[in-house]
């Protein structure tokens, strides 16, 4: 068992207190997200025998033993998912992710999209109250909503919307011609006469992207409000956009994003729209027991209080990472809030205990 150092990315849109107040820290800027893990991009740390390595060369050193045989039989000689704290102070991009086929095929081309050959189905669960647009609404509900604003301008994306075909009205949006700031100031004066949270969140968009047609995504997508506890898992080919809030969130070990707008970072319009799977919306998790199982093999995660004990068993990698309170894990280690350990399958059973609350992340293979 290795109690772990974790990369903290350090996003625009992050948090100035959230990760830094639940780790013990103060934050010189945005934190956005602290990777749990074995991804290359920002792989957990720890220590064996007097030395600081990654969690990838403590993996490569013996698979079998760190992951377990059922594990690298069915995900290979790698940690299948990766576990994060998210802080969400200002809306992330427009975004999709792709499929397992999708992601090898994007990946063997060499397209800059996919940088992993691996899915990213991803669950998040609510540590405070947490705002996300995720899957698009009903053609005729969007229509109405569009049109309401009375842009001229925008009368080709109803049209769309009106003839059924929601990736279409995202396309001619994303690609209306002339002044897109222009445009973005016809949609915001016309929004800020409609008193609805939708309306508003166009507008609050707009201070931030305003030469982005993408500001008017609030009025094509479903609004999800999650409260502590809950959570929510979108699968490939949803299209989101997680707008506030501070969550746990497990994902299958890959960074495949497919962008088409409220970023600064590169966007693929017509990658975004191939792989957008329109009827696709996000699954509401509730837990059995203390597990959030969703449907994917990558992981599952818990949210223990263990009380007086809970005991999982061996045989799969795990990481714990504590969110309040003091849990003992094992014989020798106590973890307080912000503290992380990997569990390795080779530990066997363990024991967790205490007054605290923990959340565990697993494959969900047994």
């Amino acid at each position: 068992m290795d109690l772990l150092t974790n990369p903290i990315k350090t996003y625009p849109w992050g948090s100035r207190t959230a990760i830094a107040g639940l780790t013990g820290r103060t934050a010189s800027g945005p934190e956005a997200e602290m990777w749990l893990g074995a991804h290359p991009s920002g792989p957990s740390r720890l220590t064996r025998d007097g030395v600081e390595r990654t969690l990838v060369d403590a993996i490569a050193v013996d698979p079998v033993a760190e992951l377990g045989r059922p594990s690298v039989e069915r995900f290979g000689a790698r940690l299948p998912y990766l576990l994060k704290l998210i802080a969400v102070d200002r809306p992330l991009s427009l975004q999709v992710h792709p499929t397992a086929d999708q992601a090898a095929e994007g990946h063997a081309r060499g397209d800059r999209n996919y940088c992993d050959p691996w899915p990213k189905p991803e669950l998040i669960c609510a540590l405070t109250p947490f705002t996300a647009l995720a899957g698009l609404r009903a053609p005729e509900q969007a229509a109405m909503l569009v049109e309401r604003l009375g842009v001229a301008a925008l009368r080709p994306v109803v049209a769309r919307l009106a003839a059924g075909d929601m990736l279409a009205a995202l396309r001619e949006l994303l690609g209306l011609p002339g002044s897109r700031a222009d445009l973005v100031k016809s949609i915001v004066w016309a929004a800020s006469s409609v008193h609805q949270p939708d309306y508003e969140l166009i507008i609050r968009l707009a201070r931030l992207y305003p030469e982005d047609p993408a500001v008017l995504a609030p009025l094509l997508m479903r609004r999800h409000e999650l409260e502590p506890g809950q959570a929510m898992f979108l699968g490939a080919g949803v299209l989101h956009c997680y707008i506030s809030g501070f969550g746990v969130e497990i994902m299958g070990s890959s960074d495949n994003v497919l962008r088409a707008g409220l970023t600064g970072k590169p966007i693929d319009v017509d990658e975004l729209l191939r792989i957008t799977d329109a009827p696709a919306v996000p699954l509401p998790v509730e837990p059995a027991d203390d597990a959030y199982v969703p449907p994917c093999p990558e992981f599952l995660l818990r949210r223990i209080v263990p009380g007086a004990g809970r005991t999982l068993p061996g045989e799969l990698p795990r990481i714990l990472l504590c969110v309040d309170g003091v849990v003992q894990a094992g014989d020798e280690v106590k973890l307080r809030a912000g503290d992380a350990v990997y569990v390795p399958a080779s530990e066997g059973p363990i024991t967790i205990s205490g007054d605290g609350t923990v959340f565990c992340a697993e494959p969900q293979i047994l």
